[in-house]
């Protein structure tokens, strides 16, 4: 290519892919697209059969492609891979219109705030949970586990040896992480709960207590027994 052609060529527009290139591109934005979870640059090398630096290449020529704005949707790293999914700044517009085709599945405000202990002190106890919110909820912690949104992690070497709670992938690609590193502030925890809920109104100031009590979780084994027990009446 000519220093005339370079030069004129609009910037940030990447060099024209090869014919072989743009054919391997294009099928991986539909495995991209097919796939409900993340998919690491390796699981797709190994699937088509190329070399993991090419994959990953045009993986990033992909996620670059997407990034502009005429694009609606976006192509980015989640829990370790590549996922698709609309952009932030039409999420708006999109629930709206989710929201006219049929009612959000929701989980209750307790498993919310049950989720977001395990979220910020994990691995926990369930003791430690019921240390925090008052109640016991094992129809909670059953529910976030039939949901994949938690799994156990074993049990803490204390006595009567409590099994431990983490979240998972699922809860990463629910949430849209790219990791831990990415949780939401409890504040903005707080508005997810708020929206969750379909609530327009603040959420009562208990609920925010809760929540921010979450930092001050203490690491000594806490009792299993001696506590009322979660109503499961209503709770998804």
């Amino acid at each position: 290519m000519s220093a005339d052609e370079l030069l004129a060529r609009p910037a940030g527009e990447t060099a024209p892919l090869s014919p072989d290139d743009a054919q391997l591109k294009a099928v991986l934005e539909a495995i991209v697209y097919v796939t409900e979870e993340p998919l690491s640059p390796i699981q797709i090398a190994d699937a088509v059969g190329e070399p993991r630096e090419r994959v990953e290449r045009l993986l990033e020529t992909l996620v670059a492609e997407f990034d502009r704005p005429e694009h609606g949707v976006a192509m980015r790293e989640v829990a370790g891979g590549y996922k698709m999914g609309t952009k932030a700044e039409h999420h708006e517009r999109v629930r709206a219109f989710i929201k006219s085709l049929r009612a959000p599945a929701k989980l209750s405000l307790p498993a919310l705030e049950t989720l977001a202990v395990i979220a910020y002190k994990q691995p926990v106890t369930a003791p430690e949970i019921l240390e925090i919110r008052g109640v016991q909820g094992a129809g909670v912690l059953k529910t976030l586990l039939d949901r994949k949104l938690i799994a156990t992690a074993g049990r803490k070497n204390v006595i009567g040896k409590p099994m431990l709670y983490k979240t998972t992938k699922e809860f990463m690609i629910q949430f849209g992480l790219k990791d831990l590193s990415e949780l939401p502030t409890l504040k903005e925890f707080e508005e997810i709960k708020r929206l969750a809920m379909g609530d327009e109104s603040e959420p009562p100031a208990d609920l925010a207590g809760s929540a921010a009590a979450s930092s001050d979780l203490s690491s000594e084994h806490l009792s299993e027994t001696g506590s009322p027990e979660e109503g499961s009446s209503g709770e998804v």
